[in-house]
Formats: C-alpha cells, structure tokens, sequence
C-alpha cells in the first residue's frame, strides 16, 4: 500500500479535521491508499471523547469537542502533530497493537536526536524520564484510523499550566528543545518521522 505525505504547514484544528474526514472516507473507498498528514496547529485545546472538562483550568485559547481518545491537551505552534489514516482492518492490526506502533514511532524518532524514551505501564504517550513528551489519542471508524500523535519539538509549554494535560494530576511536560537545549528544525524532524513511519509499517511514502 502507497502512504501520500501531506504537510499541511501551519493550519488550524477544524480545517485539518475536515480534511482528516475527507480522507478517511477515500481509504474505505480505495484501501490500496492511505495517508499520513504532518501538521503545526494553531493555539487550542482539544477534548476526547470521554474527557472531564474541569481539567481546563483556564481557557486560554480555542476549546474543540472531537471524537478521539484520551483527556484535553494542547496543540499549538512548535508542536509536530502527525495523523496517520490507515486502514488497520486491511493490515489486519488490531487498535491495541496500532498504539503500541505508535509509541514505537515516536520512541524510535526521538531516538534519533539522542533522547532516551520510556511509555509507563499505566499512562499512556511518550515520556522522558518523569516527563511527557508526546501525547497519543486516536479514532477509529470502519477499520479506519483517524487523529494521531503530538511531539512537542519547539513547544511554548506554558499552555499546559492551563490544564490537567491528559487527564493526569502532576504532570510535567516537556519538549525536545527544552531537553537538548537547543532549536529543532521542524522540517528535519518530519524526514525523521517519515523515515521512521514507512520503517515502522513496511510501507512506501509519496510527499503530496
């Protein structure tokens, strides 16, 4: 199966969701197609669909409603934030494994840039040390996967003082600048993610 890249840039929530939706619906319609989109959103707060809002402390920027796992969190500028539409049901993997391939994306790419990596027995994301690094919430509908990943390369983590990210009391946040104190090319770590994401699922990767 042929995975098309899209890196949409900067765009915002709703208008990448929409687009998310465009081509769910054309990989249940051509399963020999699938998509990975690459991103940076602009400042918001996104729910799961069984999120508690009272972990919004403070409404600092746009609150979205959306249909995937997990808590709130925050997406914003710095942040890659990568969505695979896949069609599991056709790779005949089930959501569980899907997850656990997903961490192994995200450990295995910041493993490039030389930062070591753990995901907790009980929690769930990417962590370095006692800190979270990448967070991880997904849908899947018809065999079919939509929303993603999030990796805080570059991240004003100041917007999470806003919230209880994820849902877990205490939690600290991190990102890769603040750990290897210095800026990452945002366009570097994408090739690095690409890389990983077709190692990962033994798939060739077209840009679009």
């Amino acid at each position: 199966m042929l995975t098309k890249v899209q890196d949409l840039k900067r765009k915002n929530y709703q208008d990448t969701l929409k687009i998310q939706e465009s081509l769910r619906e054309q990989v249940i319609s051509n399963p020999s197609h699938e998509y990975l989109i690459l991103v940076e959103h602009e400042h918001v707060y996104t729910l799961g669909k069984n999120a508690n809002s009272s972990n919004i402390l403070n409404k600092a920027c746009d609150i979205i409603q959306t249909d995937r796992g997990g808590d709130v969190t925050y997406h914003g500028p710095g942040q890659l934030v990568a969505y695979p539409i896949i069609n599991l049901k056709k790779r005949k993997i089930g959501v569980k494994s899907y997850v656990k391939m997903i961490e192994q994306l995200i450990s295995n790419t910041l493993m490039y840039y030389g930062l070591e990596t753990h995901v907790p027995i009980k929690e769930t994301g990417v962590w370095v040390e006692d800190k979270k690094i990448a967070s991880i919430g997904i849908h899947v509908s018809r065999g079919v996967t939509m929303h993603g990943l999030a990796i805080n390369v570059n991240t004003d983590l100041c917007y999470f003082d806003n919230i209880i990210s994820c849902g877990i009391e205490g939690v600290k946040m991190t990102s890769m600048d603040k750990e290897l104190g210095k800026k990452i090319r945002m366009n570097d770590i994408k090739k690095s993610l690409i890389t990983h994401f077709c190692l990962l699922y033994t798939s060739d990767a077209a840009d679009e």
